[in-house]
């Protein structure tokens, strides 16, 4: 299973982006929300126990050993605060109205995180610099995930992951989602990953990259020679397991994720209109145009907001995030990628962008 689909079976948020890390943020009505330490009513506590009992023979099959096994259950409880926010993440309606990318852009590529991204751009050269030309995915694509997930390692989720796993899973739910994200965490304790570690937000990602553990099982990367793929304090480690991810989703070395560009007055929008009906993310993806090359994008009159054009045989769609007479974006394969870590349009967009300003 991809990260596009586990994050969309998350928060299925398409057409509307994530401000910080995956599943971190709390709703508006937290005030509202249950503690993490209120009580259990017995049969809760009793159909809990059980359920994490019964689970020991799906463990063994993925080789957990039982001392492992008993070790990750043991002190466990049900966290209704967790049960609550995961209530409260409901899809967004189909009819619902998009709001304008330009707000969402503005909060979250300021000044500031500009800055700390060449700061950790610059401290990481040399290794980005091999990362990149090992998987040919771009240095500033790296940072901007992290930028994006964690701005820069500082927020990244304080609940038990175990917990908050089990209590999703006995929910039921999702089961079918986070029954085995928390069989992966105990995969990963199997592996050595330190109890301690195993904290991150409230629907089970973790670490500097806000991998979930079946991801971090797949494509967590040791890139500092420790020994241990540590994504949750080690940038080099995090930066090279977000490469790795990219690479296996299919990045294409030398093609850039999309260009901003200005439509002449009078285009005719029907002519570029998808007849496509996008099974995943509809309403990511139906915002977006049919496919073209950019040289027929340049031939209908559409222009590069700055630089110039990239290599003609690139094939783009194009997406008005605020309208007609805005900014609008021609975007490549490469997008879709971007689009699989998080399938939001104004996730990938401000990736796309923060990578753009924070390579000098």
């Amino acid at each position: 299973m991809t990260m596009h689909s586990l994050r969309r079976r998350l928060l299925p948020l398409c057409g509307f982006a994530l401000g910080l890390s995956l599943a971190a943020q709390a709703p508006a009505v937290a005030q509202a929300l249950p503690s993490s330490n209120d009580p259990v009513d017995a049969q809760t506590a009793a159909g809990f126990t059980g359920y994490l009992q019964s689970l020991r023979g799906k463990a063994r099959t993925q080789g957990v050993s039982d001392a492992t096994f008993d070790r990750a259950i043991a002190g466990l409880s049900f966290n209704p605060r967790v049960a609550a926010l995961d209530r409260g993440n409901l899809p967004t309606a189909d009819n619902a109205q998009i709001p304008d990318f330009e707000p969402y852009r503005q909060r979250h590529i300021d000044a500031r995180k500009i800055a700390r991204g060449r700061a950790v751009y610059n401290a990481n050269r040399a290794l980005l610099v091999a990362i990149e030309r090992d998987t040919g995915v771009p240095e500033e694509i790296m940072v901007a995930i992290y930028g994006h997930e964690t701005n820069y390692g500082t927020i990244s989720g304080d609940f038990d992951l175990l917990r908050s796993l089990a209590t999703l899973a006995y929910e039921g739910r999702r089961r079918a989602l986070f029954e085995p994200e928390l069989l992966a965490v105990m995969s990963m304790m199997q592996r050595g990953v330190p109890r301690e570690r195993l904290v991150g937000s409230y629907a089970g990602a973790f670490g500097y990259p806000q991998f979930l553990p079946s991801v971090y099982l797949r494509d967590a990367v040791d890139a500092d020679g420790d020994g241990t793929p540590n994504i949750w304090s080690s940038e080099p480690d995090a930066l090279a397991s977000i490469a790795n991810y990219f690479q296996r989703a299919g990045w294409r070395k030398g093609e850039p994720w999309g260009v901003a560009v200005r439509l002449p007055t009078g285009f005719d929008r029907r002519r570029i209109t998808s007849t496509l009906n996008p099974t995943r993310c509809p309403r990511v993806f139906g915002r977006h145009s049919r496919w073209l090359s950019m040289r027929e994008w340049q031939a209908l009159g559409i222009m590069p907001e700055g630089g110039s054009w990239p290599d003609g045989s690139i094939q783009a769609t194009l997406i008005e995030p605020d309208g007609p007479g805005k900014t609008a974006y021609l975007l490549t394969g490469n997008y879709r990628v971007i689009l699989d870590y998080n399938c939001s349009n104004f996730y990938a967009l401000s990736v796309g962008l923060l990578a753009d300003a924070v390579r000098p």
